[in-house]
């Protein structure tokens, strides 16, 4: 079992921090979604809340679904890729 991909902090004044998730499956791996600054790639469920762009994401439990781990990594991937300086960039 990959324990490593699932982990719980119901000590946090804050769990869980989404209504629309059953406690026993929320997962607190990605407490702050790294996937915010992907804008509309981040593949969740946001809304705009104004004219400048912020995201609402309250509404989105992606990052905190028991079984979204790998796909958090993998736009995590393609997050760092985005901000990798192509002088850096290698093929591994």
């Amino acid at each position: 079992m990959d324990t490593f991909k699932f982990f719980q902090n119901k000590n946090c004044k804050y769990f869980p921090c989404h209504d629309n998730i059953e406690p026993e499956i929320f997962n607190c791996m990605f407490c702050y979604c790294p996937l915010y600054a992907l804008g509309e790639e981040c593949g969740g469920n946001f809304s705009y809340k104004n004219k400048k762009g912020v995201k609402d994401c309250t509404g989105c439990t992606v990052p905190h679904q028991k079984d979204n781990y790998d796909y958090m990594i993998e736009k995590t991937r393609l997050l760092i890729e985005i901000v990798r300086k192509p002088e850096y960039a290698t093929d591994d």
